[in-house]
């Protein structure tokens, strides 16, 4: 049975929650980019279902693995090494290492996948010639009609992000119920925020190719990370809040133009109406 003591006996306890809620949902930020992008590859009746199912999945897969910690922990252990090193840095800890575990094997796995992925996306919107391809858009015979297809590119994504949330979450707690009230909370967040950050991304194609850049450099970090070279997870959230600053200040930049634009026109067509009117003036 979980032990809920700790959340009414124990003030560290709420300071844990409050700090894994936090976690979980930049954390999630990740996953839900993927779904985001994913999902508006649909025909729009099946968008929310599938984020919905997708951000389901992803917490019964949490929890799930929260249920099992013991397991978890288990992955980080190494299973082979192929003995090559990286130069020794300023703390002794070598550059890279090769004895990978079941964790870092997931992870290269799912980076690998994020990267494959971005590069096709990226593909499809600066190649105008037709395509094949289930996941190309703006074209109704190519379109992804089978939502079987985009909830399993989901799983596998889901798995990648639960696995490396919940050992840093290890590391932050011992109590579990604590990780799963902070996961379903965070998830929760998902939730709510997966409609609108889709419906964003859906009508800015600027923000689509953004979103794209972040998922390469999210899967080159998970490549980074299975090889032992551990990248602050600050830097990546500081680059991609700067980037969306910047792309932000490009779309009011773009919007203000637009306003302007049509307030000339506008103006115009009011002259040339008025002298319409007035042929004598």
């Amino acid at each position: 049975m979980f032990d809920f003591t700790p959340l009414f006996t124990d003030p560290t306890a709420w300071a844990a929650l409050v700090t894994l809620v936090v976690m979980e949902v930049v954390l999630g930020i990740d996953n839900l980019i993927f779904i985001s992008i994913l999902s508006n590859k649909l025909p729009p009746e099946h968008r929310q279902r599938t984020r919905r199912i997708g951000i389901g999945l992803a917490l019964i897969m949490r929890l799930g693995l929260l249920a099992t910690i013991g397991w978890i922990v288990g992955l980080t252990a190494p299973v082979f090494d192929l003995g090559v090193q990286g130069a020794t840095g300023a703390h002794g800890e070598p550059g890279f290492e090769t004895a990978f575990s079941w964790r870092d094997l997931i992870l290269i796995a799912g980076g690998l996948f994020l990267i494959w992925k971005a590069t096709k996306e990226i593909h499809h919107a600066t190649d105008v010639r037709p395509s094949s391809d289930l996941l190309e858009k703006n074209k109704k015979d190519v379109v992804i009609n089978n939502v079987g297809s985009a909830i399993f590119q989901i799983i596998l994504l889901d798995l990648v992000f639960s696995i490396d949330s919940i050992l840093t979450a290890v590391g932050m707690t011992d109590h579990v119920v604590i990780m799963m009230i902070a996961v379903v909370i965070a998830v929760l967040v998902m939730l709510l925020a997966s409609d609108p950050l889709a419906n964003f991304i859906d009508k800015n194609p600027t923000v689509v190719m953004l979103a794209l850049g972040f998922l390469l450099m999210i899967g080159a970090v998970l490549i980074a990370d299975g090889f032992g070279v551990h990248v602050p997870k600050g830097y990546i959230y500081a680059a991609m809040a700067f980037s969306a600053l910047v792309e932000g200040l490009n779309m009011l930049s773009r919007n203000a133009s637009a306003r302007k634009a049509a307030a000339e026109k506008a103006h115009l067509d009011a002259l040339n109406a008025k002298e319409t009117a007035e042929p004598g003036v």
